[in-house]
């Protein structure tokens, strides 16, 4: 959505009530559901999450995705009003063990909120040190306006532009690590052609992970967690933390090995977690080959 009429939105549901936000914004998401070139790529997963289904039932399943995407921003929007979210934990004990130490990389996935994740960890722990890696499209507009939201808060963002990299980026996660802090990577998008892929089996198909996590986290060791942050109900979330995926190779030949064994480990986790809330997939382009 363009950043003009998300702003204007806003103001209307200030003058009627939240109710508003909520209609337009699902009006807005059927359109989307009707006239978007994706859609046929969220029936192949849903095909694949559920193949004992029929085409309608896949269809049906779509549109609650995109249905189900509004309460991203309509929590934003609850937020903004004073309305803070409520949120239950599972796991935070094991990144309170590493922060302020050797820090630790967090697997986020596009399964989930990954805005509130990081809005609740640094109202766990305000003081806390985080670095989010995120994708930079060519046109943005409320993913610019999300990016700055979580700036003010006190995240700090680098753009992982699909056209080139910088190994300067690398340097500053680095840094974070060694202070104690925490550094968020996506591990379930590819941004650009020439990035390197781990390939994993996710229901029962292929799936190309970003290598570049598990890279990081095997030259840093420091430990890497998978992160999810669910809608429970309005404006209540529950994340949960995994134990830290091993990775460990003894010599540089190795590496490879390893890497897809804590590839693999991640995309069992995550398919378990899209199994148990199959709506919050917000992963609108191909996944599965």
């Amino acid at each position: 959505m363009n950043g003009f009429w998300y702003r204007l939105l806003v103001q209307g549901a200030r003058f009627c009530g939240s109710w508003f936000f909520a209609v337009v914004a699902r009006i807005i998401a059927a359109g989307y559901f009707v006239f978007s070139r994706r859609v046929p790529e969220s029936r192949r997963l849903y095909a694949a999450l559920y193949p004992e289904r029929g085409r309608l039932y896949h269809l049906w399943c779509t549109f609650n995705q995109y249905q189900n995407f509004t309460t991203i921003h309509f929590d934003r929007f609850l937020s903004g009003q004073s309305k803070p979210v409520t949120f239950s934990s599972q796991g935070w004990e094991k990144l309170e063990s590493v922060i302020g130490r050797q820090g630790g990389i967090l697997l986020m996935s596009h399964l989930g909120n990954w805005e509130i994740a990081a809005t609740l960890l640094k109202q766990l722990r305000a003081d806390l040190q985080l670095l989010l890696y995120m994708g930079v499209k060519e046109k943005e507009g409320v993913e610019r306006m999300q990016k700055d939201d979580l700036r003010r808060s006190g995240i700090t963002i680098i753009g992982a532009d699909q056209g080139n990299s910088s190994p300067f980026t690398a340097v500053e996660g680095i840094r974070f690590l060694q202070a104690g802090g925490l550094v968020s990577m996506a591990g379930d998008i590819v941004w650009r052609k020439d990035q390197r892929k781990v390939r994993v089996t996710f229901l029962g198909h292929d799936a190309y992970l970003p290598e570049a996590p598990f890279i990081f986290a095997l030259v840093s060791g420091a430990p890497l967690f998978v992160f999810f942050a669910f809608r429970i109900s309005k404006n209540n979330y529950h994340f949960t933390l995994s134990d830290p995926l091993p990775i460990r190779a003894a010599c540089r030949k190795d590496r490879a090995e390893a890497i897809s064994q804590a590839a693999q480990q991640y995309a069992d986790l995550l398919e378990k977690a899209l199994r148990k809330y199959p709506f919050e997939w917000y992963h609108f382009d191909r996944f599965i080959h």
